[in-house]
């Protein structure tokens, strides 16, 4: 569950596509100790939403489990879940993610989007013209990186900032960016 930030504000959504039901928050390493915690790698931008009495799903099945106790360890969480007392229980959840539902994500900001929202959006030039779909978001040190599409099977790859980004409407499912000189190469356009 990462977060993007836009210049501009387009309103509550997600592409066409439709929303996914669950967001993976971490994932489940390794037992620790013979009591029942289990080391978690952190997937979400808002650890401290993960408390207990949380109920969270776990696996690819989406197993409901509800959370007792969390506590740091090194640059995760150790967590224990209701019902789970010994590390060989505990073990059976080893190599899986740990989701919570969408509709429980916290509101962001006016003019930042979870990168769900903005992956499967259609990328439009200022000048209307048609470059891709944003398929893949780049997490680098300075700033995001946006992997577009082209019907062609090109890939251009936009900076995250407002110079470029003018304008996302998750209404319509679509980013407006301005080209900088150098990011498109226009006699290989595609």
């Amino acid at each position: 569950m990462t977060v993007s930030k836009s210049p501009a504000a387009a309103g509550p959504g997600s592409p066409s596509r439709g929303e996914p039901v669950h967001l993976a928050v971490g994932f489940l390493r390794r037992p620790h100790g013979v009591r029942g915690e289990i080391l978690m790698d952190v997937l979400t931008d808002f650890p401290e939403r993960l408390q207990p009495g949380m109920q969270v799903y776990v696996g690819e099945e989406h197993a409901p489990m509800t959370l007792v106790a969390r506590r740091g360890h090194a640059k995760g969480l150790l967590i224990t879940f209701e019902g789970i007392e010994s590390r060989e229980a505990v073990g059976n959840f080893r190599n899986q993610y740990v989701y919570v539902l969408t509709a429980d994500r916290p509101p962001l900001p006016e003019g930042e989007y979870y990168h769900h929202q903005l992956i499967g959006l259609q990328v439009v030039s200022e000048d209307d013209r048609l470059l891709g779909e944003l398929t893949t978001i780049l997490e680098t040190g300075a700033n995001d990186v946006y992997v577009v599409k082209s019907e062609s099977g090109r890939e251009i790859l936009l900076p995250a900032i407002p110079a470029v980004v003018l304008d996302v409407d998750l209404g319509r499912g679509q980013m407006r960016v301005h080209l900088l000189p150098g990011l498109l190469d226009e006699g290989a356009e595609g």
